[in-house]
C-alpha cells in the first residue's frame, strides 16, 4: 500500500478533489491524505459543487494545514500551486502538477480541473500498481521517465532508465 499526500495552497479545491478521485479509483490499494500550506477555512463552494456531481460529499470536509508529519507519512508526494512552500522530505517521489485554481472559476472551468485531475490519478494509480508495488517495471522509487513529442517529427524520446535497466535517452518511435 503507497500513501500519497496531495497538497496545494489553500487546502480547499486541487488537492480536496484529488484525494477523493484517488481514493475512489484506488480503493483499499493505497491510501491518499490531502493539506495545504496556507489552508483555507472551507473547501471552494464550486469544487463541492463539481464533486456532488459524481457523487462525492465534500461539504463536510475541512482544509488541514500541511505539517511536517503528514509530509513524513507520505511515500508519494504531489504537490499543486504551492510552489517553494511544499516541503521536501528526503526519501519521498515527488510530482508537481500544474493546475489552475479553481478558486471563484464558473463550473465548467472548474469541471476541467477536476476532469484533468482525474486524469492524473488513473494514471497514477495504475503506475503505483495494485500491490503498492511500483508498476514501472523496476524502476528505482523516486524515477521517472519523462517522454516529450518532438514537434516536427512526432517522435517521442524518452529521458531516464528504460524497461532493459539501461538507462539513458531512447527514440520510441512515432505515437
Amino acid at each position: 500500500m503507497t500513501k500519497v499526500l496531495f497538497v496545494c495552497l489553500h487546502n480547499a479545491g486541487r488537492s480536496q478533489m484529488s484525494r477523493a478521485l484517488f481514493q475512489r479509483a484506488a480503493g483499499d490499494r493505497h491510501e491518499a491524505r490531502s493539506a495545504g500550506t496556507q489552508p483555507a477555512t472551507t473547501l471552494h463552494p464550486e469544487v463541492v459543487t463539481a464533486m456532488g456531481e459524481l457523487g462525492f460529499d465534500l461539504a463536510a470536509e475541512r482544509p488541514r494545514l500541511l505539517t511536517s508529519d503528514l509530509a513524513e507519512w507520505a511515500e508519494v508526494v504531489v504537490t499543486m500551486g504551492c510552489g517553494d512552500q511544499c516541503p521536501y522530505i528526503p526519501g519521498r517521489q515527488y510530482r508537481d502538477w500544474e493546475l489552475p485554481d479553481p478558486a471563484g472559476r464558473p463550473l465548467d472551468e472548474v469541471r476541467a480541473v477536476r476532469d484533468e485531475i482525474s486524469r492524473r490519478v488513473e494514471a497514477l494509480v495504475a503506475e503505483l500498481g495494485g500491490d503498492g508495488a511500483r508498476a514501472s517495471g523496476g524502476r528505482a522509487p523516486g524515477v521517472l521517465g519523462l517522454v516529450l513529442r518532438g514537434a516536427a517529427t512526432g517522435d517521442r524520446t524518452s529521458f531516464g532508465p528504460d524497461p532493459g535497466g539501461k538507462g539513458g535517452i531512447r527514440t520510441l518511435g512515432r505515437g
